[in-house]
C-alpha cells in the first residue's frame, strides 16, 4: 500500500499504482488549489480512501480536517504524521510532519519550497514569514518534500539576492547537474533552506541590504524585507 500528498492529476498516480501494483491507502492534502486536489476524484472512484486536509479550506472528498496540533496516522503504511498551520500561499494551508526510516520529512505543499517560497495568494507577508519561521524551526536534517519541482529558478533568482553566497553557487551547480541527468533536485533539507533560500534568510545584513537597495528605502524589519524580495522574485 501506499499514500499520495497533493494529487493535482490522478493519471499519473493511477499509472504508478499499476505499475507496482500497489493499492491506495489515502490522500493527504496540504491547501485547496487544483494542482494540489486536481486528481482526488478520480483518484477516490477507483480507491475510496481517507482523505487529509487543512481544516480552513475545502479539500474534495475529505474525510478528516486537520490544524496545527492534530496528529494522525496514515493507514496502511504506518507513517504518523504532526501538523502545522502554514498559511501564506493560502489561507488554510497546512504542512505535515514525520519520520521515517531515513530521518524527519516535511510535505510543506506550496509554503516553502527548495529555494525559494510559494506566492501569497490569500495571506499576508507576516503570516508567511510566521510560516517559514516554523518550518526553519525544523531539524536541519528534516528532507524537505515540497510541491513544485521549482528549483533551478528560484536558486537564480537567490543568486541575485545574495551573490557573495559560496555555498549557494555551489547548491545551484549541483541541482544543475542533477536536472542534466533527469534527476528531481526534491527533496532538499532544512539545512540546505538556512543556507540559501533567501526566505528563511530575510535576518542575514546581505539579504536585507540587497532587499533595502531594490526598495531604495532603508526596510523597518523582518517582514518588509520578506515583503520586498516576494514582490522581487514575482517580477524576476
Amino acid at each position: 500500500m501506499t499514500a499520495v500528498v497533493d494529487p493535482g492529476d490522478a493519471a499519473p498516480v493511477l499509472a504508478y499504482l499499476e505499475r507496482e501494483r500497489l493499492g491506495l491507502a489515502a490522500i493527504v492534502n496540504t491547501h485547496h488549489h487544483g494542482d494540489h486536489v486536481g486528481g482526488n476524484r478520480a483518484l477516490l472512484a477507483r480507491w475510496p480512501v481517507p482523505v487529509f486536509g487543512p481544516a480552513r479550506e475545502t479539500i474534495p472528498g475529505v474525510t478528516r480536517v486537520l490544524a496545527e496540533g492534530d496528529t494522525f496516522s496514515v493507514p496502511g503504511i504506518g507513517l504518523d504524521l504532526s501538523v502545522l498551520d502554514v498559511p501564506g500561499h493560502t489561507a488554510g494551508h497546512i504542512a505535515c510532519i514525520g519520520r521515517t526510516a531515513e530521518g524527519p520529512i516535511v510535505f510543506c505543499g506550496d509554503t516553502l519550497f527548495t529555494g525559494g517560497c510559494g506566492r501569497l495568494f490569500e495571506g499576508t507577508p507576516a503570516q508567511m514569514v510566521d510560516s517559514l519561521s516554523k518550518l526553519a524551526a525544523l531539524p536541519a536534517d528534516t528532507r524537505v518534500f515540497c510541491g513544485h519541482e521549482y528549483t533551478l529558478a528560484n536558486l537564480r533568482f537567490a543568486q541575485a539576492v545574495e551573490p557573495a553566497n559560496a555555498l549557494l553557487r555551489q547548491r545551484q551547480a549541483d541541482a544543475q547537474a542533477k536536472r542534466d541527468r533527469g534527476e528531481p533536485t526534491v527533496p532538499s533539507t532544512i539545512a540546505e533552506e538556512r543556507a540559501t533560500n533567501p526566505f528563511l534568510r530575510v535576518d542575514e545584513p546581505a539579504v536585507r541590504a540587497a532587499a533595502d537597495r531594490h526598495a531604495g528605502r532603508r526596510l523597518a524589519d523582518r517582514v518588509a524585507v520578506f515583503a520586498e524580495i516576494r514582490a522581487w522574485k514575482n517580477a524576476f
